[in-house]
């Protein structure tokens, strides 16, 4: 009995982490909710690494283009702009356009949601890792600017 227990508890285990793995290394960009249009993630797990101090932590959030920086050219290039979330915090998203290509167009007042690695900072952080992982070693990340989704 207790051979069987412990085969069908490592069984159990198994299969909890595979569903873990399937969901952090392919996450879903956010769905549409019916009538309502686009569904996005809420920004707490950014106010959280914020209030924390955290970095390189994965997150997900939301807000409005507040300001559109220049590219960033050295190494890999990045598209940069500030996000104001529903918080009140904002937070620089750097998107490696050589991998996932520009938000574009992109104004300031639009909105947009996106999930991708936060690192402290005390002007409210930044995001990165934006896109997809072409090596697949990386947890992908998405923009979502309208109803359309950028990784």
């Amino acid at each position: 009995m207790r051979k069987l227990f412990g085969a069908a508890l490592v069984a159990a285990l198994f299969v909890v982490v595979l569903v873990y793995l399937a969901r952090s290394t392919h996450p879903a960009p956010p769905t549409t909710g019916g009538n309502r249009g686009p569904v996005a993630p809420d920004s707490s797990s950014v106010d959280r690494a914020f209030e924390s101090r955290r970095s390189e932590v994965p997150v997900e959030g939301r807000g409005r283009v507040v300001r559109i920086l220049a590219d960033d050219e050295a190494g890999s290039r990045h598209q940069r702009f500030i996000v104001r979330l529903d918080s009140g915090t904002t937070v620089l998203i750097a998107h490696a356009i050589d991998v996932a290509g520009r938000v574009s167009p992109l104004q300031i007042g639009d909105d947009v949601s996106f999930r991708g690695e936060y690192v402290w900072n005390a002007r409210g952080g930044l995001v990165h890792w934006t896109h997809h992982d072409p090596e697949g070693r990386h947890p992908a990340g998405w923009i979502r600017r309208g109803d359309r989704v950028f990784e």
